[in-house]
């Protein structure tokens, strides 16, 4: 069917890769293509033997416009899935635009020296994107991502009108560490230690770090306290889902987790400020990610589940309704099949399954545009095939 390049070998990225060579008819080849070309190639020889999907590994410094292009230029693949840092969207979508292929990633732009993400860098490539003929698809992983295919699914087949949105983000795993976490260290504090937000008729209502709690039972996981965080799909979908008044992000955390992150902000090491130690100029909180556990390691020690998705309440024929959709998700059983935990697996089989959309057409609309601007129902069936069964639920407990 056709090529893709994947940039990045971190954890996501290996559940996609692994998901590509499950899905060869689709996935004829795939570059992978990293900074660090040796966790490449030791990915290849551990799938190379068990797929008809071609493997292909390069080096690639994806801060480089001209490097990407000139690898892109080299392999000419039909689509680049971008599973590198946020930091790093701008200049594969510059090299994307330049080389007429089309893009794909799972997080939207974050610049390197201010923890603020929001969509404006990438709408900006709209016109771009659209003049080049090519489409760049925004945030598929699962939040953003699944969660965005669930609001336009209940919005094409459940309701009139969305008028509240709660996604709840529930990680009931425990990987055995005091303070570990989930995946990349940097982007995880930078997400926590930000202020809160939601969207309420029309406008951001800032709420400070971990300021409104709620406790939920959840499916699969039991009772957990969980936190409101201003999480990047809210503006997406706030602009995109018919009727939305108020919507919501929660997700879940311990108490052990919050104690130690405290106690990490009390003491400057969360800080993303350079300062100078022994004649050298270091960023606190890159440093703090060089001494925790690497969150690839986290798999085979991680027991438990997750649970994430969307509590929608709207108009259905003039009638107040409610819908819940999740999905639940089991470490061990995604640590068994393709040796990552759950929360690297939730967001890379979203990310192969859009890479998958583009590629076969299914979704195909020159311009830059999220996930819940396309037809959910082609990418609700390959969530069932892939390993994300989704639930329903038409009578949910909801968030106060």
């Amino acid at each position: 069917m056709g090529k893709c390049m994947i940039i990045g070998c971190g954890g996501v990225a290996s559940v996609a890769i692994h998901k590509c060579c499950q899905n060869s008819e689709v996935f004829d080849g795939i570059m992978i293509a990293s900074r660090t070309k040796s966790k490449c190639d030791a990915l290849k020889d551990k799938l190379q033997p068990n797929t008809s999907t071609v493997i292909e590994t390069a080096q690639v410094n994806a801060d480089n416009v001209d490097e990407l292009i000139e690898l892109i230029n080299s392999y000419k693949p039909d689509v680049v899935l971008n599973l590198a840092l946020p930091y790093q969207d701008l200049t594969i979508m510059d090299a994307c635009l330049a080389t007429k292929t089309h893009y794909v990633d799972t997080a939207n732009y974050e610049p390197l020296d201010t923890a603020k993400f929001e969509y404006k860098w990438q709408w900006a490539y709209r016109e771009k994107f659209e003049q080049a003929g090519i489409t760049a698809l925004l945030g598929s992983g699962f939040d953003p991502g699944v969660t965005g295919v669930f609001s336009a699914y209940a919005m094409k087949h459940e309701f009139d009108e969305i008028n509240y949105i709660d996604i709840l983000d529930c990680n009931g795993g425990d990987h055995g560490y005091p303070f570990a976490t989930n995946f990349n260290p940097e982007i995880n504090i930078r997400e926590v230690s930000a202020k809160g937000s939601y969207i309420e008729d029309g406008k951001w209502v800032e709420t400070e770090p971990m300021e409104i709690k709620r406790v939920y039972n959840f499916k699969g996981v039991g009772e957990k306290d969980m936190y409101l965080l201003h999480h990047e799909e809210l503006e997406s979908l706030a602009l995109n889902i018919k009727g939305i008044k108020r919507i919501r992000f929660f997700m879940t955390f311990g108490q052990s987790y919050l104690t130690h992150l405290k106690c990490l902000e009390n003491v400057g090491m969360t800080s993303i400020e350079p300062i100078m130690y022994e004649g050298k100029e270091i960023v606190p909180l890159q440093f703090l990610k060089a001494v925790l556990p690497d969150p690839a390691s986290l798999g085979p020690r991680t027991i438990g589940k997750t649970n994430i998705g969307c509590i929608f309440r709207g108009k259905k024929d003039g009638k107040d309704k409610t819908y819940y959709l999740y999905n639940i998700c089991d470490h061990q059983e995604c640590y068994k099949e393709v040796g990552s935990q759950a929360i690297s697996y939730t967001t890379g089989v979203p990310a192969m399954i859009g890479a998958m959309m583009i590629m076969t057409g299914k979704w195909n609309k020159a311009g830059v545009y999220n996930i819940e601007e396309f037809d959910p129902d082609p990418f609700m069936e390959e969530l069932n095939k892939w390993g994300l069964p989704w639930e329903e639920d038409f009578n949910p407990v909801l968030v106060d």
